[in-house]
């Protein structure tokens, strides 16, 4: 009978280690991911502060269905770098998606943003439906329709 309970102990102590090891790689992959998006991210950065001071540069990205002003483009890739951030924040964990909708909400008051994000339209349109981005994409649209539709004041209501 001692025999069996000695057993009994070893296979949950395999399984509790078993369990905890597998957590800590889950927890460890993780870390990992969180850093390559922001190592992503930050070389992301990097080269849209390059387009903004080259207008060479800034042409590489002209990707719109318009002609956009070389000022306006300017501003565009500002605008992405914003929204950019704040879907990072919520990807690595660093900002809820309440707190992001919140900066969105005070971010979508500006016409150049809410100018940029018609102009990318199609950027959007080829995302995965059930990606992140796509679904940070969805609630921005019903920001910016409100915004554009009820004026300066919808948002503090």
């Amino acid at each position: 009978m001692a025999k069996h309970g000695q057993q009994r102990g070893v296979v949950v102590g395999l399984v509790l280690g078993t369990t905890a090891f597998t957590a800590m790689l889950i927890q460890q992959r993780q870390i990992h991911r969180r850093i390559a998006l922001t190592a992503q991210r930050q070389l992301q950065l990097q080269l849209q502060c390059k387009a903004m001071a080259d207008p060479q540069l800034a042409a590489v990205l002209d990707t719109y269905e318009e002609d956009i002003p070389a000022d306006q483009q300017r501003q565009f890739l500002f605008a992405n770098a914003l929204y950019g951030n704040i879907l990072h924040d919520c990807r690595v964990g660093t900002m809820s998606i309440e707190e992001a909708l919140g900066h969105l909400r005070i971010t979508c008051q500006s016409k150049v943003f809410r100018a940029y994000w018609d102009a990318t339209e199609h950027h959007r349109a080829s995302l995965p439906y059930d990606s992140q981005e796509a679904a940070m994409g969805r609630l921005v649209d019903e920001i910016v329709t409100r915004a554009s539709e009820e004026g300066d004041q919808w948002w503090i209501a």
